[in-house]
């Protein structure tokens, strides 16, 4: 791990010199980052990595989404902001802090909590990985329910296409796209660094791409409204599933979690198909200003529209595949758990019944009821 020290000298740029010192490279390029901000010469740089970019004001006589109709006095000022190339710049800046909470989260909490366990060593590559995503998954339900919360978007759900495109985002929207753009992609290193097992790498990469295909298609096509509503009860089902997957390593008796995660995730996957139908096939489709133009951030065209929707549909039904594969395979194992049980009864009684006959056979001669044997007959000569 990043925070780790050993006596052993390893050489400088091996791997091994890379994947423990890690998390120190990032924290000095964060620090180099922060210190730039005192210098007048390297400010206006280091201010690019670290704040988020492309400010637009505007002034209450602006009617802009209904948002500037609840703000008071004339000529107070409202901030918005829109996206931008500068925005890798900053998802560059927090996927290095990413990768310092990642390495103090499994130093000081999540390996002095498997030391404890003694998991073996599947096992304990489960646990950091459920361990990471937990945290994760609960600081993001939060924080993205706190801004549904605030901007009302779950009591108006005609806000989801109606005046599209949504090119301009309040802070607190984009710096949420922006640390979850950054966090997937420093995932992406982290599997080298974690040293996770060849075994493991396909199913963790194919999940990773998926989400930032997904958050950076929202963000990039201005349907931010939607991927935020479609992302929080997400996270939420992620939290539970994870969540019981850590409580069943310390005890393999606590799975009542898992029937609550299997139940909230089929209501989940109704949810984004019912609300992706809607937006794309409905609203998006009648609204005043259909067309395509880059410069206005406006996606709002048929091809665009069905790609969206099919992306959802596909990863939709092929999580839900996932899903069955899973509940038949535990369904299985249950059964064949308890087949040799049946089997080792069954054998008990038939090996009991044996050991009778041949007990009751002692050289040749059969015993009768209380142990004697019968007495045999002499032949009496003719």
């Amino acid at each position: 791990m990043g925070l780790r020290r050993k006596n052993k000298r390893l050489v400088v740029l091996s791997h091994e010199f890379v994947i423990q010192n890690h998390a120190d490279t990032a924290s000095c390029l964060v620090m180099g980052f922060l210190l730039g901000l005192m210098f007048e010469v390297s400010a206006k740089y280091a201010i690019i990595f670290i704040a988020v970019q492309y400010n637009v004001t505007y002034t209450t006589g602006i009617n802009l989404h209904n948002v500037l109709e609840k703000i008071g006095d004339n000529g107070e000022q409202f901030h918005f902001y829109d996206y931008g190339p500068k925005d890798i710049a900053t998802i560059f800046f927090y996927m290095l802090v990413a990768i310092n909470l990642h390495a103090v989260i499994q130093e000081y909490i999540l390996d002095k909590i498997s030391r404890r366990l003694h998991l073996s060593k599947t096992k304990h590559s489960k646990f950091n990985e459920s361990g990471q995503l937990a945290f994760f998954y609960l600081f993001s339900f939060i924080w993205g329910a706190s801004i549904l919360n605030a901007e009302e978007f779950v009591m108006n759900p005609i806000s989801l296409w109606k005046d599209y495109p949504h090119s301009r985002m309040l802070f607190q929207v984009k710096f949420f796209y922006i640390c979850q753009i950054a966090y997937w992609l420093h995932a992406l290193p982290e599997l080298y660094f974690q040293k996770i097992r060849k075994e493991d790498i396909p199913r963790q990469l194919c999940y990773i791409c998926l989400y930032i295909a997904h958050i950076s298609g929202a963000y990039i096509l201005n349907l931010q409204h939607l991927g935020l509503i479609l992302m929080v009860p997400h996270y939420l089902v992620e939290l539970i599933f994870h969540a019981s997957r850590l409580f069943y390593f310390s005890d393999e008796n606590k799975q009542k979690g898992f029937t609550i995660w299997a139940l909230l995730f089929v209501m989940v996957r109704l949810l984004t198909l019912t609300l992706s139908v809607l937006t794309f096939g409905f609203g998006l489709a009648r609204v005043e200003n259909p067309g395509f133009s880059i410069a206005d951030g406006n996606f709002n065209v048929l091809p665009v529209r069905i790609g969206c929707l099919g992306a959802v549909c596909l990863t939709q039904a092929w999580m839900m595949w996932k899903f069955i594969n899973f509940q038949l395979k535990k369904w299985r194992e249950h059964i064949k758990n308890q087949i040799p049980k049946k089997k080792i009864t069954n054998t008990k009684n038939k090996r009991t019944k044996k050991e009778l006959n041949r007990a009751n056979f002692v050289n040749g001669s059969a015993k009768v009821e209380g142990g004697a044997s019968p007495r045999i007959r002499k032949s009496k000569p003719v």
